[in-house]
């Protein structure tokens, strides 16, 4: 994503040596590079990575994972139990409720991420229903809270008077769903420290920030969840009784990015080029996507490349002739989901810096691959 680094005037960021691109260091706050990603499953190195307070330090040994509030039989498990506990893998898309702020017109406060805070990886753990079931969830819980040992204080306002911890509740309706894991495995080996070691929440479906990190504290609520990120950071302006509220993001809208080319890249006139990414959703299935050479006047269908799986990516590609007259053109690509949900020509206002899933223009040239680069 070189190019779109030149578009958007950054000229500061570096890769690091497993190919990440740093939006921000401390915390640790780093991009995928999209264009590079070509496997269904993203490379564990090439996960991006989104952490809101320092790494904490958390050992196997005398790691312990709380389940209590509003259950009849609150217990804690070490490391070693939750490993012994019969286990599920599941593969799951996880992207940032921020991922491609840097499309936002005018520009706005936050990680500028591009295309790349979003991965796909396959995680393997213990339902986290069988822990509920196990502590005896109250009937009348609605929510269950997920909290980390991250802790500090948020540089977003309004901060809150002093150090938090990174916590984040999920509706009750999802948080027994099956597919909701607590993992302790990404893509087949222990998780790596920047995503979450020893164990973290995999919330498939809904946006990264519900898929905690360092896992310390699973505590069910009878009342909604008043916490920082639920209502201050990752929250929206939906509508109640024809007034204004404030609502916490959760499932993740439909969206596809185009992987390759990459932002004012130039292609050889006349040539098949093919045109490559991938399309997501949360809780419904992508059927199908679509690619613009000419701003979105027209548009032709493209191939998925992955079959369908909930909760997961879909690579696609298109071959594209590309024009014999030289010149600027802007590529685009739509998708569709199983509702008929089209995904939308521009960004939500309500959503703030977040849920950018509107059609992202990537404008490439055509011309002399080797002549002076624009």
């Amino acid at each position: 994503m070189d190019g779109s680094r030149k578009r958007h005037g950054d000229t500061t960021n570096q890769f690091l040596s497993a190919g990440l691109v740093i939006r921000q260091k401390e915390p640790k706050n780093l991009e995928a590079p999209f264009d590079q990603i070509v496997s269904y499953l993203t490379p564990s190195q090439l996960f991006y990575i989104r952490s809101h307070f320092p790494i904490p330090a958390l050992d196997r040994a005398s790691y312990q994972l709380r389940i209590d509030g509003a259950v009849r039989q609150p217990f804690a498990l070490s490391y070693d139990e939750l490993r012994s506990m019969p286990s599920e893998s599941r593969v799951a898309t996880l992207e940032c409720a921020g991922n491609s702020r840097v499309f936002l017109v005018p520009q706005v406060q936050g990680a500028q991420w591009e295309l790349g805070a979003v991965s796909n990886a396959e995680w393997t753990g213990v339902p986290l229903r069988a822990l509920l079931e196990r502590a005896g969830l109250a009937e009348d819980a609605c929510e269950i809270v997920l909290e980390g040992a991250d802790r500090g204080i948020p540089k977003e306002e309004p901060m809150p008077p002093g150090p938090i911890s990174y916590a984040w509740s999920v509706p009750r309706a999802k948080a027994v769903q099956p597919e909701v894991l607590i993992a302790y495995q990404m893509n087949g080996r222990d998780l790596p420290q920047d995503h979450g070691f020893p164990v973290r929440a995999i919330v498939p479906g809904h946006y990264g920030m519900a898929s905690v990190k360092w896992l310390t504290s699973i505590h069910a609520v009878r009342e909604p969840f008043r916490g920082y990120w639920n209502t201050s950071d990752y929250a929206y302006w939906a509508w109640m009784d024809g007034k204004p509220v404030r609502s916490a993001l959760g499932e993740m809208q439909i969206k596809s990015e185009i992987a390759r080319p990459r932002v004012y890249e130039t292609l050889a006139p006349n040539q098949i080029y093919r045109v490559c990414g991938a399309a997501w959703a949360g809780e419904t299935d992508v059927t199908q996507i679509a690619v613009s050479t000419d701003g979105g006047r027209t548009w032709t269908a493209a191939e998925f490349l992955d079959p369908v799986r909930r909760h997961a990516w879909r690579r696609w590609r298109f071959d594209w002739l590309t024009p014999k007259e030289p010149g600027q053109y802007t590529l685009l690509a739509r998708a569709t989901d199983a509702d008929g949900v089209i995904q939308p020509d521009a960004h939500d206002q309500n959503y703030g810096t977040y849920v950018i899933n509107h059609l992202l223009p990537i404008e490439v040239f055509v011309g002399d691959p080797g002549g002076p680069q624009p």
